[in-house]
């Protein structure tokens, strides 16, 4: 666990992440990250968003399904 400050930027409040961990997590400057809530009640900060992963696997599944009606289409 890695303790982090708050920092004061321009209006707002931030947190710096350390070299390490953008590393870790194949982050740079300008990527997104997400906060979440844990099941134990605490929060979770990952650049892996759930629901998008699920409104993937529909669009997925429909493609899979659909495919000769998105093939005509692309036509």
């Amino acid at each position: 666990m890695s303790a982090l400050k708050l920092t004061q930027i321009g209006n707002s409040v931030g947190v710096i992440l350390p070299k390490e961990m953008l590393a870790k997590m194949n982050l740079g400057k300008g990527d997104t990250v997400y906060l979440s809530e844990a099941a134990s009640g605490g929060y979770l900060l990952s650049p892996y968003d759930a629901d998008f992963a699920r409104q993937m696997e529909a669009a997925r599944r429909v493609m899979k399904k659909r495919r000769n009606v998105l093939r005509e289409l692309a036509k």
